[in-house]
Order: C-alpha cells, then sequence, then structure tokens
C-alpha cells in the first residue's frame, strides 16, 4: 500500500478519536443539562446516561486502537498473521459491546418511559453501525482464516 494511505488512515483514526474525545469533554455535558433543565422529572437519569455514554467510550477506544495497530501490520506487509486475526477478534468484540451497552441504554430509558425519539433514533443508528462493523469483521476474519489455511498447506507443501 502507498504511504500516503497508510498515513491517511492512521490520520483518520487519531482525528476521530480526539473528536470523540472533545465531544465526550465538552459538548456532552451541555448536551445532557438541556434535558434535564428541560423535563426535571427526568433530571435524575441526566447522570445515569452520562455514565453510559462514557463507558460505552471504552470499547470505542479499544476498537480505534486495535484499528492503528491493522493499520500498522498492513504498513508492515504482514497481513496473514495470527496477530491480525486476534486484533480483529477484539474489534469485533467491541463493537458487540457498544452494541450491547447501548441497547441496555435503550431498554434502561424504555422502562423509566424517557426515550425520547431523537435518542432512540441516535441510539438504534449506533447499534446498526457497531452490528455492521462486527458483520463485517466477521465475514473478513473467515477470508483471512481461510487465506491462512492456505498458506499453511502451500508452506508445508514447499
Amino acid at each position: 500500500m502507498k504511504q500516503i494511505t497508510i498515513v491517511f488512515l492512521k490520520s483518520a483514526i487519531i482525528i476521530l478519536g480526539l473528536v470523540v474525545l472533545c465531544i465526550s469533554i465538552f459538548g456532552l455535558p451541555k448536551i445532557a443539562a438541556f434535558p434535564a433543565e428541560a423535563n426535571p422529572e427526568y433530571a435524575y437519569l441526566k447522570w445515569p446516561v452520562m455514565l453510559g455514554l462514557y463507558i460505552t467510550e471504552i470499547p470505542f477506544y479499544l476498537a480505534l486502537y486495535q484499528s492503528f495497530k491493522l493499520v500498522g501490520f498492513i504498513n508492515q506487509r504482514i497481513v496473514f498473521s495470527e496477530e491480525v486475526v486476534r486484533n480483529l477478534k477484539l474489534i469485533k468484540l467491541n463493537a458487540w459491546s457498544i452494541t450491547l451497552l447501548y441497547s441496555a441504554g435503550a431498554i434502561l430509558l424504555l422502562t423509566q418511559n424517557a426515550l425520547h425519539p431523537g435518542i432512540a433514533i441516535a441510539g438504534i443508528v449506533i447499534i446498526f453501525a457497531s452490528v455492521t462493523i462486527s458483520v463485517f469483521v466477521s465475514v473478513l476474519l473467515e477470508v483471512l482464516n481461510h487465506a491462512l489455511e492456505l498458506k499453511s498447506e502451500n508452506n508445508l507443501t514447499v
């Protein structure tokens, strides 16, 4: 792969991480304060919702780190290795973790009759994106495992 492509991918991963970090530090408290002031009967949900959103950042950043490492492996041209398989499995696990955390948060808000349609749509989009990433990585893992099997057979033949 061209070096400029690798630099672009690594930069995109870093920028994505920084954008989410800035939103979570500066934007999220302001965004959470508005519904709490507008609807005082649901103000008690402000901190649990913010905590849930901050907890979902953990698997997000772990997946970003694994993606960064994956781009490094691509740059080193060691795509067909067990380390790449391990990274992809961790990305898949983190995507499912995000899906489960957002689903649990939606259920919590539903039981409190506090699930606003806008919040529900944002949650559904995030859940759909996480499931899509997980399914894509699963397919990629199958292809990679098949390629590793072929590589090992060819190594034994030669």
